[in-house]
């Protein structure tokens, strides 16, 4: 009897142990990377926070937060740039995503890094950019602290793209050969030791064909700011 006992307690830590080392493993941290929607691009109002949505990229926003609703872990929290379309793309999303807090940073506002700026803005302005960017990465791409957490950023194109980049490890300059869509998702892990993993890059997969947008070669914003 005492031998069967035995072995039931000692099947019972070897089916618990592989459990309780995963509650103790270090998680890794899901940044979900979304680029604004479709906005006024004809605007002849110049400010410095440029200009708003239209209404095909507050409905982009509303199914971008239809599957962010669906995901398995609810995101942590929202941070938007404080530029105008990216704001109110993260308060569309707020809409649906109720219980994420929202914050606002200006470390995520666009901005073009000296790899896209030849002639057309000084250099010290692109430089800028570059600081502004790295230090961005810096504090949102780092480990989760004790468990997994998904955190949402709403951003822009060109930020987007030179964070994938950096967390590919590769020269910064490369970030021009990609296009990001409106209101698409860029998906990167970093894992417990610091190492990332870009999991996709400009999905639009939620959005119908025809309420895609802002891939093309022709889109400024995709370049300049």
């Amino acid at each position: 009897m005492k031998m069967r006992r035995w072995i039931s307690l000692l099947t019972l830590a070897v089916v618990l142990a592989p459990l309780a080392e995963a509650e103790a493993a270090p998680a890794a941290r899901t940044i979900y990377l979304m680029r604004h929607g479709a906005y006024d691009i004809d605007s002849t109002q110049r400010t410095p926070d440029g200009p708003a949505l239209v209404a095909l990229g507050i409905a982009q926003t509303r199914l971008t937060a239809a599957r962010l609703r669906a995901l398995p872990v609810a995101p942590k929290v929202i941070v938007t740039s404080s530029m105008t379309r990216a704001r109110q793309t993260a308060g569309v999303l707020h809409e649906t995503l109720t219980d994420v807090p929202l914050e606002v940073s200006d470390a995520l506002r666009e901005c073009t890094p000296r790899a896209a700026a030849g002639a057309r803005i000084p250099l010290d302005a692109a430089q800028a950019c570059e600081r502004q960017l790295d230090a961005a990465f810096a504090h949102y791409f780092v480990p989760a602290p004790d468990v997994a957490e998904t955190d949402v950023l709403v951003c822009h194109g060109n930020v987007i793209r030179y964070f994938v980049m950096k967390a590919l490890g590769v020269d910064a300059t490369h970030w021009l050969q990609m296009t990001l869509g409106h209101a698409s998702l860029t998906v990167i892990r970093i894992y417990p030791d610091g190492s990332m993993q870009v999991m996709s890059v400009g999905d639009v997969g939620h959005l119908p064909p025809n309420m895609q947008s802002g891939s093309g070669d022709r889109d400024p914003q995709l370049v300049a700011p």
